[in-house]
């Protein structure tokens, strides 16, 4: 399990050193452990700040969260509530954000570079504004978009591209999440709160879930886009044909009238 100290963890958490000793001192985190006079942090402690972020935003207040802890931890073993809290609040993904200058931008996407790109990619979360250069939460996003530019696509189509499949993919997410959460509580939490052993059982089946729906949105995607290739380039050679045949028809023509 990684460990942390307290700057770090506050980091990871986008919050700050202050709120994590606020939290601490609310009952809300677990202190850490101690190696002398330096705290030491865990992932299940970064699990219960990214929960209490999530709850703080929704307009609980440190009451309304503390009590939920209360019921939790009474109701079951800690290590199954922290383990849940895990499952739930930790990363989807292990890719790492990183960071770019305004001068690579330049540089990645063949200087198609403009103020108004910049901005429609920060209100896309593609960019982050960070001082005199900006975050990049998805590294992978910005190649894969670097890779259309270098194909001949402009920085503003590739943007509305980025636009639409955001759009698409959150709606799908937004629909498994709801119909695996409402199967979660059906099953483990029949009264409205998770309690007891269900809270284990709970975290096991989120963990398991994580990586089959990643496999089945990849297979799907994969089928699609070959089923949709298939058709753009028969639509595609089918033009080419009648174009041919338009082309044969209008020598025979013109043949027909040389020697009439």
């Amino acid at each position: 399990m990684a460990e942390y100290r307290i700057d770090e963890l506050a980091r990871l958490a986008d919050t700050t050193v202050r709120n994590v000793r606020v939290y601490q001192d609310r009952g809300l985190l677990s202190p850490p452990r101690r190696e002398g006079r330096v705290g030491i942090y865990t992932e299940a402690h970064l699990a219960r700040l990214r929960l209490i972020a999530q709850l703080l935003s929704r307009g609980y207040t440190f009451a309304n969260i503390r009590e939920l802890v209360t019921v939790w931890e009474r109701g079951g073993d800690l290590n199954d509530v922290l383990g849940f809290e895990s499952a739930v609040g930790d990363p989807w993904t292990d890719e790492i954000p990183g960071h770019i200058t305004v001068e690579e931008l330049l540089e990645l996407f063949r200087g198609d570079v403009t103020d108004a790109n910049v901005e429609r990619a920060i209100e896309l979360n593609l960019l982050e504004a960070d001082g005199d250069r900006f975050r990049v939460p998805s590294p992978r996003l910005l190649h894969a978009g670097a890779e259309l530019v270098a194909a001949g696509m402009s920085v503003s189509s590739v943007l509305d591209i980025a636009e639409r499949l955001e759009g698409h993919v959150d709606a799908a997410a937004g629909e498994l999440v709801r119909e695996i959460a409402d199967h979660i509580l059906s099953e483990h939490a029949p009264d409205g709160i998770l309690q007891g052993s269900d809270i284990g059982e709970a975290a096991d089946l989120v963990r398991r879930l994580r990586p089959l729906a990643q496999s089945a949105v990849d297979a799907m995607l994969a089928r699609a886009m070959a089923r949709h290739m298939h058709h753009v380039l028969g639509d595609h050679f089918s033009g080419m044909l009648e174009h041919i045949a338009a082309q044969h028809a209008e020598e025979a023509e013109r043949k027909t009238a040389e020697t009439a």
